[in-house]
């Protein structure tokens, strides 16, 4: 599916997505990352959901945003809450959904100037 904004930007959009990628820019993405407006982090490091660990969260707690939406591929799967206390120590807002539903939230939130970050696993 293509997701369009109806502004141009320079910052980083979610442009579309499918099985196994999504598209940030119109760049197609096959592995794991972590969108910001204006950084990517590609490969985001863990190689997929079951691997989570709080490590990655506190990385995700030291970037620059009020919100992280974790994108957890084709469905929605809830990581254990101990390993998310990186981000409620740091008051980063956390949300689960779907890689899909991620990415259209990101963009929501993203132009509405939220500070956001969608770390999406890519499956």
């Amino acid at each position: 599916m293509k997701l369009h904004l109806s502004t141009p930007t320079t910052q980083n959009l979610c442009t579309g997505y499918g099985q196994g990628f999504v598209a940030v820019n119109q760049r197609r993405i096959e592995t794991n990352i972590v969108i910001l407006p204006e950084q990517l982090v590609e490969p985001w490091p863990p190689v997929s959901f079951e691997a989570l660990s709080e490590a990655d969260f506190a990385s995700l707690a030291e970037l620059p945003v009020e919100v992280v939406l974790l994108g957890t591929g084709a469905k929605m799967r809830f990581p254990h809450p101990r390993l998310a206390e990186p981000l409620r120590r740091a008051n980063i807002g956390f949300e689960v959904m779907d890689t899909q539903a991620a990415c259209r939230t990101y963009n929501i939130l993203m132009g509405e100037g939220r500070r956001v970050a969608a770390a999406l696993f890519i499956e």
